[in-house]
Order: structure tokens, then C-alpha cells, then sequence
């Protein structure tokens, strides 16, 4: 039995499916092992993603459900993502290239990353993934947790896994789930229409 909700987007001018019905959900199905296939899949969009001169300024730790690395994952999470995150098939940090080997500054390279996020989000979620990223965490948690080179920066941490039950949860998730979605108006995003 499916759990997923019907959360598409109404938006103002029709927009490819897939990301009118992608939502960040926090509830996931903690008995349901990961489809490793689908991962993979998001994960080879990640890597397609662009990037500025083709420098793929984006690293990913990967941690499974039930894995010490996981563990200490949602150790790093901060305050009502770890009453939640932990169900999720796997948790995983996207991290930023933002010095080269050399130690020359890649300005661009949070931005990039935040793409290999978004390409690997969508192309989840079209294979009937869930995922939620997250920016509540401890970037000093997760260095010293993974012993990650000073010249990448961790950008956010994303759930991903089965959607679960949203009955099940805690009612402060479920008052979440049932928020409605919305967003600014297009015309306060945009600075400059000419």
C-alpha cells in the first residue's frame, strides 16, 4: 500500500510533473530497505548536473539505514530532524569542493553542488523515492565524524528512503505533512522583469 500524498504544486504556469509533484516529506518507512537501483539512478543524475567548467565540485557521504556512518549522521542533525530523519533508507551529505587541491577558491562550487542535489531530488522522486534536505545540522559534527578535507564544505543533508505512513507519525510531523505548500509570488522573486 502506498502512503504518498497528493502534494502537487498548483502553480501558476504549468510546470513538468515531476517537479510539481516532488515534496520534501518527513516521513519515511523505516522497515523498507532502500531500492538501491533508484538510488543509483539519482545518484547518476547528481553527477550530470552542471557545473562550472566542468569541475564537478561535488562529493556525497553515504551512510544506510542501520550503519554506524547513519548513526552518526543524525548525530549531527540538529534539534526536530532527528525525531524524524532517522527512518529514512539512507541519509547522506553533500558536500562542496570550494578549494582545489592547489587551494584556489571555487566561488561557484556551493552553487553546483546545490545542483548535483536538485538533479539527484528530482530524478528521485521520479522513481518513487522520497527525500528531504535538510540545512539543520552540524557542519563541525560532520567533519570530524568523516574526517572531511578542510577544502570541502558541507552543504546540507538529505533524507531519502520509502515514504511511510504519515498516521504513524508524531503529530507535529503530521501537522507538517498536511501543511499546504506554497511559495512567493514569481514577480517578489524576480528583482528584474525588463
Amino acid at each position: 500500500m502506498s502512503h504518498v500524498l497528493d502534494r502537487a504544486a498548483q502553480t501558476d504556469v504549468p510546470i513538468l510533473d515531476v517537479l510539481a509533484e516532488r515534496w520534501s516529506t518527513r516521513v519515511f518507512d523505516a522497515e523498507a530497505p532502500i531500492d538501491e537501483e533508484a538510488l543509483r539512478a539519482a545518484f547518476e543524475a547528481a553527477r550530470w548536473s552542471p557545473s562550472a567548467n566542468n569541475s564537478q565540485p561535488w562529493r556525497f557521504v553515504l551512510a544506510r539505514r542501520g550503519t554506524d556512518a547513519h548513526a552518526r549522521i543524525v548525530e549531527s542533525l540538529v534539534g526536530f530532524n532527528q525525531g524524524w530523519a532517522p527512518a529514512a533508507g539512507a541519509l547522506f551529505v553533500v558536500l562542496a569542493e570550494t578549494a582545489d587541491a592547489e587551494g584556489n577558491a571555487r566561488p561557484w562550487a556551493t552553487y553546483d553542488a546545490g545542483q548535483a542535489a536538485a538533479f539527484f531530488t528530482v530524478e528521485a522522486h521520479a522513481r518513487g523515492l522520497a527525500t528531504h534536505t535538510m540545512g539543520g545540522f552540524s557542519a563541525d559534527q560532520l567533519r570530524a565524524a568523516f574526517d572531511i578535507d578542510p577544502r570541502f564544505t558541507p552543504v546540507t543533508v538529505i533524507a531519502v528512503g520509502a515514504f511511510g505512513d504519515p498516521a504513524a507519525a508524531d503529530e507535529a510531523v503530521r501537522a507538517r505533512e498536511a501543511a499546504p505548500r506554497t511559495r512567493r509570488p514569481l514577480a517578489e522573486s524576480l528583482l528584474l522583469d525588463a
